[in-house]
């Protein structure tokens, strides 16, 4: 059985076509992010907390001390092969409440003005004996027998 060379031609390029479809970017969004047409429509003093919730649904995040501070994030990611996913976009609505719950501030902000969190690497030190492993079997061969 003879196979032609065109034949293998567009079996090759048919491979090609899968393996690069394969490596698109994938989208990802993240969050819930209310609509800017309705953000638009809130008016600072004009509205309670109730209210919010109903217009614009429940927040991403609460503050969890200080000033009552409801988030509403939204972050849009794309994955490309193998590699870490890369933030395209990111978007992040604060409304502040008064102590009667009141909105009394809107703020919007994006990925401009995102600040990167380096974590320390550092460990805690513990007082104590440091043992080896021969020293914790030993300990615990003496702990059976009584002596």
């Amino acid at each position: 059985m003879h196979i032609s060379k065109r034949f293998l031609a567009a079996i090759g390029m048919l491979g090609l076509v899968v393996v690069v479809s394969a490596c698109s970017p994938r989208a990802h969004i993240r969050g819930n992010l209310p609509d800017p047409k309705k953000v638009s429509q809130l008016k600072a003093g004009d509205i309670s907390r109730e209210e919010v919730i109903e217009f614009l649904g429940s927040p991403s995040s609460r503050a969890s001390f200080g000033d009552e501070v409801w988030f509403y994030i939204s972050e849009q990611t794309e994955t490309f092969a193998w590699f870490e996913p890369e933030i395209k976009n990111r978007q992040v609505l604060a409304l502040h409440f008064d102590t009667d719950g009141t909105l009394n501030k809107i703020e919007v902000s994006g990925l401009d003005q995102a600040k990167t969190v380096i974590p320390i690497d550092r460990k805690t030190p513990t007082h104590g004996n440091k043992m080896t492993v021969l020293e914790q079997l030993v300990g615990n061969f003496r702990r059976f027998t009584g002596d």
